[in-house]
């Protein structure tokens, strides 16, 4: 069942009506929250204090009732600690107590199968029911760092079986002959493929398996990839039923006016890494890269972004559930310093129960 609102409130990326008056479809009840933590260094930070403002996000997240806070796998980025991925999730989980944590996700191809399995199958069972492994088939990184790291590059092409072949380690149920992970062997690690292609959609509908589309930075293919994925699924040992999720910038602040300056901030941010600039850039330089087709393009994988005070924070997110058709959202508040990323959490939290009740 779904109701009607009507959304015209203003904001910086306002797809879905937000502008027009258009009216969405919204669930009826709120849908779960749940983080996906950057580990961002920011400027004159270090890589620990990234690590300590985690434990602190995740602290906040698992008070307020989030479901999960996920770590995704980067590599050769200074501005991202997150390229341990595991170790991150253990520093975390041994600092909290109930929250789920997990993989936003482990970039397979660089792993092989029996690894991850032992990796996951140990925070598993250091930390019951409380572990997640989302898994993406992209390398996470430029192919310089991929030689660096010894990928094979059509390891990508594995992917489908090399899911198979892990999750396969994680039941106890090994396809390599003599081959156990230990630990992990009957964990039961609950996986999920991410994605941001319709490949990725098809691929879990066709095992069973929760999908979650990387909308938060590749909006491009959402709808479609969700619709897919609803359409192509076949229940598995693991799911009955198909269950989405979709990645969502948040920016929540007292005022509108404070979000847009933080928005602008992240933007200004976001270019400069994305662009490999050399130096730091003024905000007036940063401005002119922005309004380059190439800056343009860069700001344009934030589409996804509800930037404003608490109430318009909320009405933005129940109307892009609505229409994305999702089960679940992983918010991503980039704000550039942590003050503001916790209060982002907590703003949202209020307005929207993360419990999903």
């Amino acid at each position: 069942m779904l109701r009607f609102v009507t959304q015209s409130a203003r904001h910086l990326s306002a797809p879905f009506g937000v502008e027009t008056g258009h009216a969405w479809a919204v669930p009826e009840r709120p849908l779960p929250l749940s983080i996906l933590d950057l580990a961002i260094v920011g400027r004159d930070e270090t890589p620990a204090e990234a690590f300590a403002n985690c434990v602190a996000v995740a602290r906040r997240a698992e008070e307020l009732g989030y479901q999960r806070v996920w770590y995704a796998e980067h590599h050769n980025m200074s501005s991202i600690a997150s390229s341990a991925t595991s170790v991150l999730i253990a520093h975390v989980a041994a600092h909290t107590d109930s929250i789920r944590l997990g993989s936003g996700g482990v970039m397979l191809p660089n792993h092989s199968p029996l690894v991850i399995a032992e990796q996951f199958g140990t925070l598993a069972t250091l930390h019951p029911g409380r572990i997640d492994l989302g898994l993406g088939r992209a390398p996470g990184t430029d192919h310089n760092t991929m030689r660096a790291m010894r990928v094979d590059p059509m390891a990508a092409e594995r992917f489908p079986q090399d899911v198979l072949e892990l999750g396969a380690y994680l039941k106890g149920e090994s396809e390599v002959a003599g081959v156990e992970a230990v630990p992990g062997s009957g964990t039961q690690v609950p996986l999920y493929v991410l994605g941001s292609s319709l490949f990725g959609a098809r691929l879990a509908a066709h095992l069973g398996l929760p999908y979650g589309f990387a909308s938060h930075f590749a909006p491009g293919q959402l709808l479609d990839a969700i619709a897919l994925y609803r359409q192509e699924f076949q229940p598995s040992e693991q799911l009955s039923e198909p269950y989405a999720i979709a990645g969502v910038n948040v920016i929540a602040a007292e005022t509108r006016e404070d979000a847009e300056r933080q928005h602008l901030d992240v933007a200004r941010r976001r270019v400069a890494r994305f662009l490999r600039v050399p130096r730091e850039l003024s905000e007036d330089e940063a401005d002119q890269v922005l309004a380059s087709p190439q800056g343009q393009q860069i700001a344009q994988m934030m589409h996804y972004t509800a930037a404003g005070d608490p109430e318009l924070v909320g009405r933005y997110l129940r109307n892009f559930a609505g229409e994305a058709d999702v089960d679940e959202l992983i918010t991503v508040h980039p704000s550039l310093t942590i003050s503001e990323r916790l209060r982002s959490i907590e703003l949202l939290a209020a307005e929207h129960d993360p419990s999903g009740r």
